[in-house]
C-alpha cells in the first residue's frame, strides 16, 4: 500500500510554532503600547467635542505612532501625528478623537493606532497596531439644563508623581444649570479633583473645567467613579477613571569605567576602588562577574539594592600568575539593567642577582676565569660569561624567582688551556 506523509512531520511542526511563538514573545515585550476605551459621552446634534486619547508606552523601546484610522459615524481623528512616545511616557493630550453626532441616540465606533518601533540588528523596524471602542450619545437641544461631560477618563504617571487632566464640562440645555456636588467613590487609589467650588452655576452654552489628579502610592492599574450631581435635567452623571501606575526602571552607572594596574610584582596585590550608582529608580544588583580569576572583587555582598540616587563602593583587586599583560570585564547584574568595568595589567617578576666570588688559581700564568651554570647538582653546565673574567667575582642576573643553581668556576691559563671544575657552589632565588 502506498503512503503518503511521515508520521514525524506534524512534530517538526510543533517545533516550528513554538519558536514562532517565542520570538512573538519576545518582540511583545520590547514594543507594547496601552490604550483605553473612549467614551465622548453625550453631545448635542449639530455641535462636537474634542477628546484626548491617552497612548502609554509599556515596552522597553520607544515608539511612534505614525496613524490612527477611525470608524463609526459621527467619529473623527483630530490628530495631530506622528508622535513618539518614550517608554513608561504617554502621550498626553497629543492624540485626540472628534465626535459629532449627526441624529440623538447612542453610537459605537473604533479607533485603531498604528505604531512601530526599530531595535535589534540592523536597527530592524517592528511594527503592530491596536484598536479600542469608541463610544457617545448625540440628543437634541432641550430646553431645560443639560450637563454634558466624557463618560471616561485614563490617567497614566510614575509612582511618587502626579498626572492632571483637564475633564470638560459644558451645559448643553437651554437653561443654566447648577452642579452641587464632583464626588470620587469606588477604588479611589490616587484620584482626587480640583479646580471648581461648588455649587458652581454653569449657565446654558457655557463650559467649565475641572482638574482630575492621578498620584499613585503603589504600581499597578486603580479605578474609580466620579458622580457629577445636579438640577439638570440629568441630575446625576458618571465618569470612570482609570490609572495604570509604573515604577521607573533605575540606570547604573560605573566609575570609573575602566582600572589599569600597570606592572604587579608576581606573589603580591594591588587593589583599586570603584563605585556604583543608580540614577531614574532602585537597581537591585543580583551578582558580579570576572573573566579573570587573577580580578577579584570585594567590598558588595549580593544581591544588594541600591535607591535612586544612592552609590555603593567596591574594590577590585589584581593578584598576577603570569609574567604578561592581561584584561577582563567585570559585569555587574541587576535585573534588566547591567554595566561592566574594564580591568588590566601586567605581572612581572623581581630581577634576582647570585653574586658570585673565588679564589685565584696558584699558577702565575693564568690569562682568566669562565663561569659555568646548571639546574641540577649533576650538571650539565653551561657557560655564562660572555668572554675570560679576569677578576674573581661575577654577577649572574639572568635567574629566575623560586628556582634553584648550581656554579663551578675554571681557570684558563695564557695559552688558552682551561682547567677542570672547581667545587660547586649552590644558589637559591628566592619568590618573588
Amino acid at each position: 500500500m502506498r503512503r503518503f506523509g511521515s508520521p514525524q512531520r506534524p512534530a517538526c511542526w510543533i517545533l516550528i510554532l513554538s519558536s514562532l511563538l517565542l520570538i512573538s514573545v519576545a518582540a511583545t515585550a520590547q514594543m507594547s503600547v496601552s490604550v483605553s476605551n473612549v467614551a465622548l459621552g453625550s453631545v448635542q446634534v449639530g455641535s462636537s467635542v474634542i477628546m484626548p486619547v491617552a497612548v502609554t508606552n509599556t515596552g522597553k523601546q520607544t515608539v511612534t505612532i505614525s496613524q490612527a484610522t477611525v470608524s463609526g459615524t459621527g467619529f473623527s481623528f483630530a490628530g495631530p501625528l506622528p508622535i513618539t512616545v518614550a517608554p513608561h511616557q504617554s502621550t498626553g493630550l497629543g492624540l485626540s478623537v472628534s465626535f459629532a453626532p449627526q441624529t440623538a441616540g447612542s453610537v459605537t465606533g473604533s479607533l485603531n493606532v498604528s505604531y512601530w518601533a526599530s531595535w535589534g540588528g540592523n536597527k530592524s523596524v517592528h511594527s503592530s497596531s491596536v484598536t479600542v471602542a469608541l463610544s457617545g450619545t448625540g440628543y437634541t437641544a432641550a430646553t431645560s439644563g443639560h450637563l454634558s461631560v466624557p463618560s471616561g477618563m485614563g490617567l497614566s504617571t510614575l509612582v511618587g508623581t502626579s498626572q492632571t487632566k483637564v475633564l470638560t464640562l459644558m451645559n448643553s440645555g437651554g437653561t443654566s444649570l447648577q452642579i452641587s456636588s464632583a464626588v470620587v467613590s469606588g477604588s479611589t487609589a490616587g484620584f482626587s479633583v480640583s479646580g471648581l467650588t461648588f455649587p458652581y452655576t454653569l449657565a446654558a452654552g457655557a463650559s467649565a473645567s475641572l482638574s482630575v489628579v492621578f498620584a499613585p502610592t503603589v504600581a499597578g492599574t486603580a479605578s474609580a467613579t466620579l458622580t457629577l450631581s445636579s438640577d439638570a435635567s440629568n441630575p446625576s452623571v458618571p465618569v470612570t477613571l482609570s490609572g495604570t501606575a509604573t515604577t521607573a526602571t533605575g540606570t547604573i552607572a560605573l566609575t570609573p569605567l575602566s582600572m589599569s594596574f600597570g606592572t604587579v610584582t608576581i606573589g603580591t596585590t594591588k587593589p583599586q576602588t570603584g563605585s556604583l550608582a543608580v540614577t531614574g529608580g532602585s537597581v537591585t544588583l543580583s551578582s558580579a562577574s570576572s573573566g579573570n580569576s587573577q580580578f577579584t572583587l570585594s567590598g558588595l555582598a549580593f544581591p544588594v539594592t541600591i535607591a535612586a540616587g544612592q552609590s555603593v563602593p567596591f574594590t577590585v583587586t589584581f593578584a598576577p600568575t603570569t609574567t604578561a599583560t592581561t584584561s577582563t570585564n567585570i559585569i555587574f547584574t541587576g535585573g534588566s539593567s547591567s554595566a561592566s568595568e574594564t580591568a588590566s595589567g601586567t605581572g612581572a617578576t623581581i630581577q634576582h642577582t647570585v653574586a658570585l666570588s673565588w679564589n685565584a688559581s696558584t699558577s702565575t700564568s693564568i690569562s682568566g676565569y669562565n663561569v659555568y651554570r646548571a639546574s641540577s647538582a649533576a650538571g650539565p653546565y653551561s657557560k655564562i660569561n660572555a668572554s675570560l673574567d679576569p677578576s674573581m667575582n661575577f654577577n649572574d642576573t639572568s635567574v629566575q624567582s623560586g628556582k634553584t643553581y648550581y656554579y663551578a668556576t675554571t681557570a684558563v691559563d695564557v695559552n688558552g688551556v682551561e682547567s677542570v671544575y672547581s667545587n660547586q657552589a649552590q644558589a637559591v632565588v628566592p619568590m618573588p
